[in-house]
Formats: structure tokens, sequence, C-alpha cells
């Protein structure tokens, strides 16, 4: 008897599993190409990023932005020493019309300066005037070359010796004071200062504000009296009048202190005067 052929189903497995095989190998090799154009692109960029490495060692170890500055230091420095004059420019006049007049000065400089050396003319002429000019914290130099250098004044220095002086400040009343004031607030550059007073017949506020970074005594000052109604005499009132005081009132002697002493010293004199000026604010009151 021959042998019985393979019932279709079988035929059937066997093909399904070739293709799927097939795609198996496929996919092994679409995900093999992937990887490699992965690291091919991975190499590229490692090798763009030494490359501006190089680069930017090589352009540094030419002309740093150290030396750049440096030079222009000298050059600054050098004209202001040989400067004969310095005008002062408000806001409108800087225009156009002015940075023209500067560089024509500037280029008639560079045109002497070539004609000196060509002909020996004598260095003390009337016409080597040196200007500068100054516009808020901008100073406009002529500077060799026919070029025109533009120096930005900053005030590091005095704005951070203003933030330490107020700091000290603050940090001396609350190691002298520390039992009577509470609510102690300050701004990071402690330049808005506030705290509470109460340990006293009245609940005293403190704000001070200073407008300018550089200074060291408040521009502001707000000083507010509250009445505390648990306070023994406002206890023995009447309900009327202690609705009448428990509006604040200013304590203007408190606030002209603050804006002409230290604040150790404006606090220990608002403090040393203000039963006498309760008393008398108490005693206006009772007249009324």
């Amino acid at each position: 008897m021959g042998s019985r052929a393979s019932p279709p189903h079988d035929y059937l497995h066997m093909h399904v599993e070739q293709l799927r095989r097939r795609h198996q190998s496929l996919s092994e090799l679409t995900y093999a190409r992937d990887e490699d154009a992965k690291l091919e692109t991975t190499r590229a960029r490692l090798s763009n990023i030494l490359k501006r490495h190089e680069d930017l060692k090589e352009r540094l170890s030419r002309d740093s932005d150290k030396l750049i500055f440096e030079r222009l230091q000298k050059e600054f420095e050098a004209a202001r020493t040989a400067q004969t004059e310095e005008i002062s420019i408000d806001d409108d006049e800087w225009n156009d019309g002015l940075l023209a007049t500067i560089r024509e000065k500037v280029h008639m400089e560079a045109d002497r300066k070539v004609m000196a050396n060509q002909v020996n003319v004598p260095a003390d002429l009337p016409f080597q005037s040196k200007t500068t000019y100054r516009i808020r914290n901008m100073v406009i130099y002529c500077l060799d070359g026919a070029r025109i250098g533009i120096q930005y004044e900053t005030f590091f220095a005095e704005i951070l010796q203003a933030y330490i002086d107020r700091r000290e400040q603050v940090r001396l009343i609350k190691e002298l004071y520390g039992n009577q004031i509470g609510e102690l607030f300050h701004s990071l550059p402690y330049n808005v200062i506030e705290f509470v007073l109460e340990d006293f017949e009245c609940k005293v506020t403190v704000s001070i504000r200073y407008s300018d970074l550089l200074q060291t005594l408040p521009s502001q000052a707000r000083v507010l009296a509250w009445p505390l109604r648990s306070s023994r005499r406002i206890s023995t009132r009447s309900s009327s009048a202690s609705a009448a005081q428990s509006v604040p009132f200013r304590l203007s002697y408190a606030e002209e202190a603050l804006k002409t002493l230290c604040l150790p010293e404006a606090y220990a004199d608002i403090v040393l005067d203000l039963p006498h000026a309760l008393k008398r604010i108490f005693s206006s009151q009772d007249s009324d």
C-alpha cells in the first residue's frame, strides 16, 4: 500500500511555521539595522561634540574673553587718564545726532594722529582735547583706531556693602531686643523690614522700606500703635470708648527716628520714648 498523503491542515501548519520563522528573521535583521543606525548617530554626535570642544579650546587659547576684558580695561583707563573734559548728557539728548558727532570726533582724532606722525606736529596743540560723555551709568570714550568705547559703570561693591549694613542692623536688633520683637519679616535684599512690638500697652507695628539698594537708612517708615483690648487701661473704659480706641494711631517721632538713625539706635529711642508718647496720646483722647 502506498503512503498516505499528509492532511491539508498539516501542510498549512508547516507553511505558517515557515512564514513565522521568516518574519522573525526579518524582524531581527531590521532590529540589527536600527541598532546600527542608532550607533552611527551616537558616534556622529559624539564626534561633533569633540570637534566643537577642540574648536573652543583653540579659540580660548588664542584670545580668551578674559584677555579681551583686560585689554579693554586698559584702553578705557588710558582714555580716562587722558580726558580733558567730561560732558553730562540727559536721556533726551542721547540720539543719533550726538552719536554722529562723537563718531566725527573719533575720525578727526585718528587723522590728526596720522598727520602728527608724518610731519612731527608738537603734541601739545589746543585741539588735542579728550572729551568723554556720561549718560546715566554709561561713559562714552573716543578710543584709538577711530573707535567709540562705551563703558557701563557698576556699583556692585556699594550695593553689597549696603546690603551687609542692613542685614547687620537686623541681626543686632534681634540679638539685643529679641524678647520684645515679634513677627519679624525682611525681604531677601533687606530692603523691606517689618516687625511688631508687643511688650507694651499697645501693639506697635513697624514697617520700613529702602527705595534704593545703596541706602542704609530707610526712605519710608510707618509706625502704628494698636491699643490692646486686654490691657488694664482700656478694659476700664466704656464700650464706645474702647471701640474708638481700636483705630491705630501713627507714631511720628518713631518714623522720624527710623529715617535718621540706624535701626538699633532708632529702636532704642523708640522704646525709650514710647511710654511718654502713649501717655500723651491717651491724655489727648481723654480730653476729647
